[in-house]
């Protein structure tokens, strides 16, 4: 089968998030839009909690630098860059059944090449209960079944589109301190961490099997301030919960009204106020 081609700088600049992820911002684009700076005034973009890359494709940043803890994430991120073709081959072998979900679900990853791996992930992403990735203390993934009708699960020209925008992108695992440490003036960075909780039950932060705490809050913010001090750029997401207000009450604090998406009861999944803080104005 013929691969679609990506003929124009127009079908290029379609790149969307290929995953579903929890806390993606695509459905926050619009408001972020009146607080992201010009685009040409953008020397390099630094993104340490890549998650879906909502930012990321809509920013088309010229130079960007791409990192998260998650390393079958980013491993992901790597094949598409690197093996679009090889990893559209392992996508089309996958099904939407059960059995099938939980045979491939159950299988080590070790015992995989690159591109089936990346598949696999892409394939439980696209199948199992409400798109979310979700690991247990020996980083298992450990989601149901979706019980979807006809999810698309290989998406090609979405793929390909995906591939061209991250051509030229420094993909790597890195905490995000590790992942700004050139970053300098003119840059922007966009951190999207994991949310520090509203209330004790509303905590989901098991991306990767050692979670992120208050004290990363902590650290983070130190980080921000840091960035700061080097004429950095910067946008990071977070939720209301008190200690961000604390946090960065030193900096312009935006309100974003946001939907949450991935909850395991559909009443859970309503409109709540997200934090957007910046350090400079567009």
């Amino acid at each position: 089968m013929s691969q679609p081609k990506l003929k124009t700088q127009t079908e290029i600049y379609q790149a969307a998030p290929f995953l579903k992820w929890a806390g993606g911002k695509s459905a926050l684009l619009a408001q972020f839009r009146l607080h992201f700076p010009g685009r040409r005034s953008i020397r390099r973009y630094f993104e340490p909690f890549l998650g879906g890359g909502a930012v990321f494709f809509h920013l088309h940043p010229p130079k960007s630098f791409l990192f998260d803890r998650n390393a079958a994430l980013i491993e992901v991120y790597q094949v598409v860059r690197d093996d679009v073709d090889g990893l559209i081959e392992a996508l089309r072998i996958h099904q939407n059944k059960e059995d099938y979900f939980y045979a491939v679900r159950a299988q080590d990853p070790s015992t995989l090449s690159p591109a089936e791996r990346a598949a696999r992930l892409i394939f439980l992403n696209k199948t199992c209960y409400n798109g979310l990735y979700r690991v247990n203390r020996s980083g298992q993934f450990n989601v149901p079944f979706g019980s979807y009708k006809n999810p698309t699960i290989c998406d090609e020209f979405g793929l390909h589109a995906a591939s061209a925008a991250l051509h030229d992108a420094q993909i790597e695992v890195a905490d995000f301190e590790e992942a700004v440490l050139e970053a300098k003036t003119g840059d922007l960075i966009y951190f999207d961490p994991p949310y520090e909780p509203l209330s004790p039950t509303s905590s989901f932060t098991k991306y990767t099997s050692d979670g992120f705490s208050s004290d990363d809050q902590r650290r983070l913010a130190r980080v921000f301030a840091d960035l700061n001090e080097r004429g950095c750029k910067i946008m990071l997401s977070n939720s209301s919960a008190p200690l961000i207000y604390e946090l960065y009450q030193n900096y312009p604090i935006h309100e974003i009204r946001a939907r949450r998406q991935i909850n395991s009861r559909a009443d859970g999944r309503g409109a709540i106020t997200e934090l957007l803080i910046t350090n400079f104005t567009p």
